[in-house]
């Protein structure tokens, strides 16, 4: 098995007000965002994989970007990402750690992130569903939600 160290601010050489914390307007500096984005769609991809979605669905997570655009960020051609994609990316792996955190094995996490849901968020369809209406606040709907439950547990 391989493990990947995950890079952190400091090996990305980013603004942080603490350890861990980027500062509040690092993700407005292009050069910042640049030294992101590679990591950060390489992390996205991993992710998608392990939750066996569709490129569509991909696409939509990350904001309907185009297929050629998806494409090359498969292919390892990845430019500047935009804050938007930014925030995307990171709600989805917060999503992601959020699970790790509540459930024992993959399996379950991903069995609860696609079962339909009848808790208000998600009016019987399954989280991963409604994150996949594309809008930032259902990625927002699900991540809070996550959150709160971890905060019960």
């Amino acid at each position: 098995m391989i493990v990947h160290k995950m890079a952190t601010a400091s090996d990305l050489d980013l603004p942080t007000v603490a350890p861990g914390v980027l500062a509040p307007d690092a993700l407005r500096d292009p050069k910042v965002r640049g030294r992101m984005s590679p990591t950060a769609v390489r992390l996205f991809l991993r992710l998608s994989e392990l939750w066996r979605l569709a490129v569509d669905q991909r696409r939509a997570l990350l904001g309907d970007i185009s297929r050629p655009t998806y494409h090359n960020w498969q292919k390892g051609k990845v430019g500047t990402l935009t804050r938007d994609q930014l925030e995307r990316i990171s709600l989805v792996l917060g999503i992601h750690t959020g699970l790790k955190l509540l459930f024992a094995d993959e399996a379950s996490a991903t069995r609860w992130l696609t079962s339909p849901n009848r808790d208000l968020p998600f009016g019987g369809q399954s989280p991963l569903e409604r994150a996949l209406h594309g809008g930032m606040d259902d990625l927002y709907a699900v991540r809070r939600y996550i959150d709160a439950w971890r905060g019960m547990k």
